[in-house]
């Protein structure tokens, strides 16, 4: 058994001929196209050392298409960030500024 793949729907079995079945945990999520997206933007202070963070989230997709987006919004930006935990987090303040580029790009927010 891989360690990415769980057994599904049996916690233990005591057939010895039981064929379980394993949930990939490895699974590709569809991206929807932009205009069916509802993206979430908001600003974060607490537990970064007083810095300002912009963070969307609510993306629906491929890590793959969320790296790519959190990359876009950086550039546009001019600032660093990161991608994590389903996360684009642009440092600043850049609510408005993302906003406008995400409805820009078709994306509803």
């Amino acid at each position: 058994m891989s360690k990415n793949k769980s057994k599904k729907g049996v916690v233990y079995s005591t057939n010895p001929d039981y064929q379980y079945q394993y949930e990939d945990d490895n699974e590709e999520v569809e991206t929807l196209p932009p205009n069916r997206q509802k993206l979430h933007i908001r600003i974060e202070l607490s537990g970064r050392g007083g810095k300002t963070v912009t963070i969307v989230d609510n993306f629906v997709g491929s890590e793959e298409d969320l790296n790519t987006l959190g990359k876009t919004l950086k550039s546009k930006c001019g600032v660093g960030g990161s991608v994590k935990d389903g996360q684009i987090i642009i440092q600043g303040d850049f609510r408005d500024r993302i906003a406008v580029l995400l409805s820009q790009m078709g994306y509803n927010k």
